[in-house]
């Protein structure tokens, strides 16, 4: 079993982690961290699918992916420093409970 600040991190830095995070680590006191980066994760495909819309579609693709780029860091320096910071806008939603 990792240890609660491991498996925060290791859950920001791919898909594969955020399911190693989820399976092998310490999901009761991280669900925060773990509920982070799945929404960047999944705001993440919704920009790629709206990116397939030609010019608006590949604007809004673009600029969110700069603010998801920003999100992530907030994510992981707040998961690196064992605080709980909710990432902006979309840290307000909870996918696991």
């Amino acid at each position: 079993m990792m240890s609660k600040k491991l498996t925060d991190v290791v859950a920001y830095l791919s898909w594969i982690g955020l399911i190693i995070a989820f399976v092998a680590g310490d999901r009761e006191n991280c669900k925060f961290h773990l509920n982070q980066s799945l929404v960047i994760w999944l705001a993440g495909i919704a920009l790629v699918v709206i990116g397939i819309i030609p010019i608006l579609g590949w604007l809004v693709a673009i600029v969110g992916s700069i603010f998801l780029v920003v999100c992530w860091f907030i994510g992981i320096i707040s998961a690196a420093s064992g605080t709980e910071k909710e990432i902006p806008l979309l840290g307000r939603f909870k996918l696991l409970q």
